[in-house]
């Protein structure tokens, strides 16, 4: 027995090994460039019926959860069935390894949006911006994964988070569009960036 649980742990050591020098294709870009539109109807719609984001955080960290987690659906559905065309039998490899890459950067904007609304309200116009650099660094994160690319993507939400973060400052208010506009640029950018690697043959899947 101990001869055949080392046999199976050294076949799922290879099977990770090999995923990690596979690049992965589990990302779709027009799921990628969804997520986008997303982002610019949350932000719309906290625009129209959300009359003061600073006065009611607890709405507006909520709209954005909820864009967030339905954001996460469709691209783990998609992850899912691609993984399974393009990587067969390290599929299930494969999208373990990608999840890892944003679990950190998650768990961190959870805690940070929580401690932030408990302990310290005043700061919560600070979210928007430290989030983005949080996605940035997960996208830098999942470079070794993606091709090459992409890390202009994170360059993009590290930029874009500091940006907010200075103009946020000046009033400290929380701003739909804080959120939505380098959300909807982002997405769209790794949307991009996904089809011309891939040499738009996604476009076909």
């Amino acid at each position: 027995m101990r001869d055949l649980d080392k046999a199976l742990a050294d076949i799922l050591a290879i099977r990770s090994q090999i995923a990690a020098g596979t690049a992965f294709r589990g990302y779709g870009p027009a799921t990628v460039a969804a997520t986008s539109g997303i982002a610019l109807v949350t932000a719309l719609a906290q625009y129209l019926w959300l009359d003061d984001p600073t006065g009611h955080p607890i709405a507006f960290l909520a709209g954005w959860a909820a864009a967030a987690l339905l954001s996460a659906v469709l691209i783990w559905i998609e992850m899912q069935a691609r993984s399974r065309r393009h990587h067969s039998g390290l599929a299930d490899a494969m999208v373990q390894q990608a999840i890892e890459q944003f679990v950190p950067a998650v768990i961190a904007g959870v805690l940070l949006a929580v401690l932030q609304w408990k302990f310290a309200p005043e700061t919560l116009w600070m979210l928007p911006g430290l989030w983005q650099v949080l996605v940035s660094l997960a996208v830098f994160a999942s470079v070794r994964l993606l091709p090459r690319t992409i890390a202009l993507g994170g360059a993009w939400y590290f930029l874009s988070g500091f940006t907010v973060l200075l103009i946020a400052s000046q009033s400290h208010a929380l701003s739909p569009w804080t959120m939505g506009l380098p959300f909807a640029i982002g997405q769209l950018l790794l949307a991009a960036l996904l089809y011309f690697a891939s040499g738009g043959h996604d476009a076909e899947d």
